[in-house]
């Protein structure tokens, strides 16, 4: 009798109406029948109308964040789990196929937008604010620490050899093959012989000589690096506050932005997979829980500028819309019943109407 019953109150809600029952099944079965169908069109009505979709949000969204005002964040989820998540979605998940192809494609069309082209430079930072954003880099010890260990790092020396003897080098061999003519052309090409046999020592005596001359100049301006670099980036700004946006494909080029999105996941997939970064993901989690985790949870999502009145509003931008879009197609009704037909097709149901006259 039940799995007849089951069937036929399945039956029913599949066909969407109620009425198409034989007689002879039982009161409770018809009863059933009836309730079902009173629920689900209660349930459209409430989430279908503005007002009662409202008034359900409202009443749903109050008694959650009134239990999550007596629930901390340790006694909803542990840390454990948390960081299962954290290492599914950050290490496990692929990031091949669609997503890294999604991230060039969308790359690719940010750079070609037109609003590169129509935007300058100067209306995304007015000089004013680049002026106090440079300023406040620079005053960062960081930056400091920065500027001193280039200027003193013996790297930095080794460039500066390097670039005058390469320059000594090349004045040698343009001496070889002097263009012009005359009497200039015959003295460069006549000294450039000369010089060519004692090269390796002209090399290592301006080697020595750059080297000391290098670090006493780096020495010595290295209390004037910051305003030097200060004013380059001033003067740098204000050349190009009037150009587009878009003057950055002087130097970036499309191919180059789709070369950096390949290296970026390249990276990524390599250096998730690291016990370095898992030990910084755990190390994450745990703060967060040694921070957070006898905080209620209605005041955590107020930390995270997370309230009520964000709630509602975003599920009055996108319910209505998505509930009224699956009620056009059907869906809503065969969604509901689906979910309740089990209860008045069960035993329960059965035995809570069984007393009944």
């Amino acid at each position: 009798m039940r799995a007849s019953f089951s069937r036929r109150v399945a039956d029913c809600a599949n066909l969407g109406g109620m009425g198409e029952m034989n007689e002879g099944h039982g009161s409770h079965v018809d009863l059933a029948v009836r309730v079902l169908d009173a629920h689900v069109a209660f349930t459209k009505q409430q989430l279908l109308e503005p007002a009662g979709f409202l008034e359900f949000v409202t009443e749903e969204i109050d008694g959650a964040l009134d239990e999550a005002a007596r629930l901390t964040l340790a006694q909803a989820v542990t840390r454990e789990q948390i960081k299962a998540v954290a290492h599914k979605f950050a290490v496990q998940v692929p990031v091949e196929g669609a997503i890294p192809e999604l991230v060039g494609e969308i790359a690719t069309r940010l750079y070609n937008h037109r609003a590169n082209d129509e935007i300058e430079v100067g209306e995304l930072v007015d000089n004013r604010r680049f002026d106090e954003l440079v300023d406040a880099v620079a005053e960062l010890d960081l930056t400091h620490r920065l500027v001193r260990l280039v200027l003193n790092s013996p790297v930095t020396v080794d460039a500066c050899v390097e670039a005058v003897q390469r320059a000594v080098v090349t004045a040698v061999d343009d001496g070889l093959h002097p263009e012009g003519s005359g009497l200039a052309r015959s003295l460069r090409g006549a000294l450039s012989r000369l010089a060519e046999p004692a090269m390796p020592a002209i090399e290592s005596g301006i080697g020595a000589i750059t080297r000391t001359g290098a670090r006493f100049v780096l020495r010595g301006n290295s209390s004037d690096a910051d305003e030097v670099l200060l004013d380059s980036a001033r003067e740098t700004w204000r050349k190009h506050t009037g150009d587009a946006v878009g003057s950055f494909r002087d130097v970036v080029s499309a191919e180059d932005v789709e070369d950096i999105v390949v290296l970026v996941f390249e990276f990524w997939r390599t250096f998730r997979e690291t016990d370095y970064f898992h030990a910084l993901l755990d190390e994450g989690v745990d703060h967060v829980f040694d921070k957070y985790g006898d905080t209620p949870l209605a005041e955590l999502l107020a930390e995270l500028g997370v309230g009520r009145a964000d709630m509602i509003e975003e599920a009055l931008r996108f319910g209505p819309p998505i509930l009224e879009t699956l009620d056009e197609r059907g869906y809503l009704d065969t969604v509901l019943r689906r979910r309740l037909a089990p209860f008045y097709a069960s035993d329960a149901f059965r035995s809570a109407v069984s007393g009944m006259a």
